[in-house]
């Protein structure tokens, strides 16, 4: 299936978002697009001594570019991911979609047929509303949650360095017993498939629409991270390496009006075993299922909630 223009604006804020992408390349841990209705504010740009040259505006639906210093032409968001990538046509457009994870052309779980993208007009754009979940102070004897946390929040806590210093602790614990103790006692935990008034699946308030897969002694961390952010079905929600720094945490989305949430875990569980040759952690067939936060700078999120 080739891949169109159109498509892809429609899920890239009318290119905007590839344009950010772009430039996190190069300012890595800065802001590098400063958005006020639909034009920016200057940003730095790479291909002029990161001089902040570089003015953005969405023009007609289409997000382009033009320069103070005119140290290249002017153009379409195409035109400068073109210089980065050094691709053009349809080649372009591919390495968008993959650099991205927008997912055009791929089928969206099980019970969902292939995407298809209307010729219409681009819409307004809104970002979507993360998740919201549980969220609990340590130890995990502790079952009643502190207050409820979006899935941007959890990211930001997990990247940030609320956790590094137990994290790092725990992967220099070599006793497995010592180690399952100490994070028991240390690590903050949420409910990712849920909000409760208290951690057990009768006690559910309403369901996130998440499904967390564990990944347990993974020799590969890398190979495994990046084949299921390109997974054929599975959109990634958010993906993160465990405390103990053998394993993954994959978060997906699931929808409970096609089926339950344990007939989901079920049918993920034979995929991933079919798939990857792996088998997961059992204990994500429960709603209330504890999810202790790590330390990870390298945690993957959606971009379409950033």
């Amino acid at each position: 299936m080739e891949i169109s223009r159109e498509a892809i604006l429609r899920k890239t804020h009318y290119g905007l978002n590839i344009y950010a992408h772009v430039l996190r390349h190069y300012y890595q841990g800065e802001t590098v697009l400063s958005l006020s209705g639909r034009d920016c504010k200057p940003a730095k740009n790479p291909f002029n001594a990161d001089k902040p040259t570089l003015m953005v505006k969405v023009v007609d639906g289409i997000a382009t570019h033009t320069y103070t210093e005119e140290a290249i032409a002017q153009g379409n968001v195409f035109d400068f991911a073109s210089l980065h990538f050094s691709l053009e046509g349809q080649a372009l457009l591919d390495k968008i979609n993959e650099e991205l994870y927008l997912r055009i052309g791929k089928e969206r779980g099980f019970y969902h047929q292939e995407e298809t993208q209307p010729a219409v007009a681009i819409p307004e754009i809104q970002k979507p509303t993360p998740p919201v979940f549980s969220y609990f102070k340590k130890p995990v004897s502790n079952v009643k949650p502190s207050r409820q946390v979006s899935l941007i929040e959890v990211y930001h806590l997990i990247k940030g360095n609320d956790f590094a210093s137990c994290t790092s602790t725990l992967r220099n614990i070599s006793e497995p017993k010592d180690a399952r103790k100490y994070k028991a006692q240390n690590f903050d935990y949420v409910t990712f498939s849920g909000s409760f008034s208290k951690r057990n699946d009768a006690n559910l308030q309403r369901h996130s629409g998440l499904l967390t897969i564990d990944f347990d002694h993974i020799e590969d961390i890398p190979t495994l991270k990046q084949s299921l952010l390109n997974d054929h079905y599975f959109e990634t929600e958010l993906l993160f390496v465990s405390p103990s720094g053998d394993g993954l945490k994959w978060v997906i989305p699931i929808d409970l009006t096609q089926a339950k949430h344990q007939d989901y875990f079920k049918a993920v569980a034979n995929y991933v075993s079919h798939t990857y040759q792996l088998e997961v952690d059992q204990s994500g067939k429960d709603i209330s299922r504890a999810c202790f936060l790590p330390h990870d700078t390298e945690i993957f999120i959606n971009p379409k909630y950033i």
